[in-house]
């Protein structure tokens, strides 16, 4: 698992894999077959690889498999599904492809296809809470009925508790931006809050809440805008990020594959409340590393991280800076 260490001349960067480097060679493998518009065995091969050596981490494997998708684009995964029709992570990859392609405008994705091949997917590995949180992801794009929902969470659960991914697509569900409302969210937070570990991988969601919470009063503005601060201020949003700071960036304690993203996601809180000495101290534990979102919600992210960064992380009483590395 990844380990915190010292690095110096860790310059911002976005780095779609995060620390995790045997990732990275594969998507850059990727990347050049898709500006090629073809796809060789070898690369197959390495794609299979990478995914099949997350074994039952499922988080590992749904970031690596995120990743993937983002860069293989829309016809590569249609193409590895068509040689390996019987492979699992191929027709998880395709899944995921069309995902991110349905939310484009006129794309076309029939996503009843993509929850038969989520179906498909689930008997191939009924341990994998994968094909799940994919069926989970097409429903909230159609706002199906809570209902159909339930069912789909009740089966992510069974497998998989703290899953990352599941736990985000079910925050987006219940967003008062999307099929739900305000107190759907607080419903979702509060049965997880007490039960779910303090290191597990959906550990950001309470984070992730308070930051869309704050951006939806900023876009509202007016009086809500000027109020968008006092969010920080409340009793569970000010324990919430107590706590995160107190223990994220020690060394080892998230452990999970987006551990990056998630510190990404308090360094951006702890600068909104107002905290940057420990917002500082978060930035450096990054390494560097920046993820598009929350900071492309105040501009170019690359840019604002650098901003905060160069401000409040390079004051380092060590000398270097902190971040992690596979």
């Amino acid at each position: 698992m990844p380990v915190f260490r010292r690095r110096k001349g860790s310059l911002p960067r976005l780095v779609p894999e995060l620390d995790d480097r045997t990732l990275g060679q594969v998507r850059r493998r990727v990347e050049t077959c898709w500006s090629r518009g073809s796809l060789d065995t070898a690369v197959m091969a390495s794609m299979a690889d990478v995914i099949n050596e997350a074994g039952q981490d499922w988080d590992r494997k749904a970031h690596r498999l995120a990743v993937l998708a983002r860069a293989a684009g829309r016809s590569l995964p249609g193409i590895w599904r068509q040689h390996n029709p019987q492979d699992q992570n191929a027709l998880l990859l395709h899944a995921w492809s069309d995902l991110m392609q349905a939310r484009q405008e006129g794309s076309g994705v029939d996503l009843y296809e993509t929850r038969e091949t989520c179906r498909l997917a689930a008997e191939m590995l009924p341990a994998d809470p994968t094909p799940w949180t994919l069926c989970l992801a097409t429903l909230r794009l159609e706002q199906r009925p809570s209902t159909e929902l339930s069912a789909i969470w009740r089966e992510i659960k069974a497998r998989d508790p703290w899953n990352r991914e599941a736990h985000l697509q079910a925050l987006g569900y219940l967003s008062p931006d999307e099929c739900g409302s305000s107190a759907l969210v607080l419903d979702l937070l509060d049965g997880v809050r007490a039960a779910m570990p303090p290191d597990a991988p959906a550990a950001g969601l309470e984070l992730t809440a308070l930051i869309s919470s704050h951006q939806r009063a900023v876009v509202g503005g007016g009086l809500m805008a000027v109020g968008a601060g006092e969010i920080w201020r409340r009793p569970e949003a000010a324990k919430a990020l107590d706590h995160a700071a107190h223990y994220w960036p020690g060394p080892g304690f998230l452990t999970h594959a987006a551990t990056l993203a998630d510190l990404n996601l308090l360094a951006y809180a702890l600068i909104k409340a107002g905290r940057t000495t420990e917002a500082g101290t978060v930035l450096r534990a990054t390494g560097g590393v920046v993820t598009p979102w929350p900071w492309s919600m105040d501009g170019d992210a690359l840019e604002r991280f650098s901003h905060y960064h160069g401000r409040y992380a390079t004051s380092d009483p060590d000398g270097g800076s902190t971040g992690r590395r596979r």
